[in-house]
């Protein structure tokens, strides 16, 4: 009796083991605070750090992010339509099926079977009919590998999901930046209107004034030139809002507001967007969902290195019926035409040319390339909010550097304007402030348009997108945060 009880636990004992290695999350190969200079001012100071002042962006949802109405309006639109983040929804749905399927193995399969027989032979006609229930080819998981292959597919489903998240995370950053650039567009549109129409009014009066002696020929030739120029721009600039506006419903896969236009300029930007914080490089871990895709990726690979070693070990499987037999259907259910099988089989892996040991090498291997993607994946999120940090304070410079510098081409271009309109400068001289003040307005779109893309930026490489609010933000960072740690 002793040594049945003994043979029992054994069994079970066996059947709970795994050969998985035990998992260790990689250290992560970045510094542990922010980098700090110049460039950076006080993004990366201990205040700022640590979120003290700000929240974290992943805690921000990105309708508390994005204040403009039109922005959050093409911003839930993508969300609803847009057919990438559709096909990762689905590819996440594929992959749940497939981990239900792989752990569906792990439990027998129990079919009901009839079957019906008439056959002759030199004159005899021989019947027979069964009915049977049980199960065929039952995998008995004493060594783990279908518990590894278990958790190969669920570590594949949460890498999968993961990766869903970041799309969508892809998806808002890149309807705003795609707004901005509209913006911007709009701007330039409105700048080069003004320019040319500008230039229309010297043109007109260059030959007014060619007419009594007061210009040459040569000061005519050059406003032509000058008025052909900012009408090629206007062109340029009506063709980039039209193309602006097709990338916009492409990505929001429908028609565009009607009230678009009617949204803020691009310089009411710093009032279309919440401060937030940077947190500290070790948040990266939990608040990227591309770190999170790369760990789950790795644990899967841990989990088929499980699977392979196992392949080492007998494979036993078992197969079982019960039911009636007999040579007719009216004594098919009566006493004595009780049926049954019962047919262990174990395969014992004996030679195989070196197939086994190849299977685990590979699977080793693959081990160590996700590892390798997953630091990259930690060292170019390190990078990514770096850069964006460094941007957040020297784009601020720069565009106040860049206003001054309009005010003082405005001044000039309209002392310039005068003195020509008086005769007192030449053509050159007007021509030359008129360029110098278009040259500024450009410059001041240019980077108005990178301050306000890198503070996208921003938001999306801290992990911020992912939720419409702050409190669901929080509730999807704790289960996120519990999925992770399974």
């Amino acid at each position: 009796m002793k040594l049945k009880h003994l043979a029992l636990v054994c069994v079970v004992a066996l059947a709970a083991c795994s050969l998985d290695p035990v998992y260790q999350r990689p250290a992560a190969p970045i510094a542990g605070a922010w980098p700090n200079g110049p460039a950076y001012g006080t993004a990366s100071a201990p205040s700022a750090a640590s979120g003290a002042a700000t929240p974290v962006a992943a805690e921000v949802g990105w309708r508390d992010f994005y204040r403009d109405p039109h922005l959050q309006k093409l911003i839930a639109l993508a969300l609803d339509n847009n057919r990438d983040l559709r096909v990762a929804a689905l590819q996440v749905a594929e992959y749940e099926a497939q981990y239900r399927i792989t752990r569906a193995a792990l439990a027998p399969s129990i079919d009901a079977t009839g079957a019906l027989s008439n056959a002759r032979s030199d004159g005899t006609i021989t019947r027979s009919s069964s009915v049977s229930v049980g199960t065929t080819s039952w995998e008995i998981d004493f060594f783990g590998r279908l518990q590894s292959l278990k958790r190969q597919a669920l570590e594949n489903f949460l890498s999968t999901d993961a990766s869903r998240v970041s799309t969508q995370l892809s998806l808002v950053a890149t309807v705003a930046t795609d707004y901005l650039q509209l913006r911007a567009d709009q701007a330039m549109l409105k700048i080069t209107t003004d320019t040319a129409a500008a230039d229309q009014r010297t043109y007109d009066l260059t030959v007014a004034m060619q007419k009594i002696g007061s210009a040459s020929l040569q000061d005519v030739r050059e406003a032509q030139t000058s008025l052909a120029s900012a009408k090629a721009s206007v062109a340029s600039y009506t063709r980039a809002v039209a193309q602006d506006r097709n990338t916009l419903a492409a990505q929001i896969g429908c028609a565009l507001p009607d009230d678009l236009d009617s949204g803020p300029t691009l310089f009411d930007g710093d009032a279309m967007f919440a401060d937030i914080g940077a947190g500290v490089p070790a948040d990266l871990l939990a608040r990227r969902p591309d770190i999170e895709a790369a760990e789950h990726a790795l644990k899967a690979a841990n989990a088929n290195v499980g699977a392979a070693r196992a392949a080492f070990f007998p494979k036993i499987e078992l197969t079982a019926t019960a039911g009636t037999a007999s040579t007719g259907l009216t004594q098919l259910f009566k006493a004595g035409t009780g049926a049954w099988t019962f047919a262990p089989s174990i395969t014992m892996p004996i030679f195989d040319y070196g197939s086994n040991k190849a299977s685990l090498d590979v699977a080793r291997i693959e081990k160590d390339i996700d590892v390798a993607d997953y630091e990259k994946a930690i060292q170019t999120a390190f990078k990514e909010v770096a850069n964006a940090l460094a941007g957040r304070e020297t784009y601020v410079t720069q565009v106040d550097a860049d206003r001054e510098y309009v005010q003082s081409a405005q001044d000039y271009y309209d002392i310039a304007q005068a003195r020509y309109r008086t005769g007192t400068d030449s053509f050159l001289t007007l021509l030359t402030a008129q360029r110098t003040l278009y040259t500024a307005q450009q410059q001041l779109v240019t980077d108005q348009l990178s301050k306000l893309s890198n503070l996208v930026t921003l938001y999306k490489v801290l992990g911020g997108g992912w939720s419409e609010r702050a409190d669901d933000a929080s509730q999807a960072g704790e289960a996120r945060h519990a999925s992770g740690q399974s």
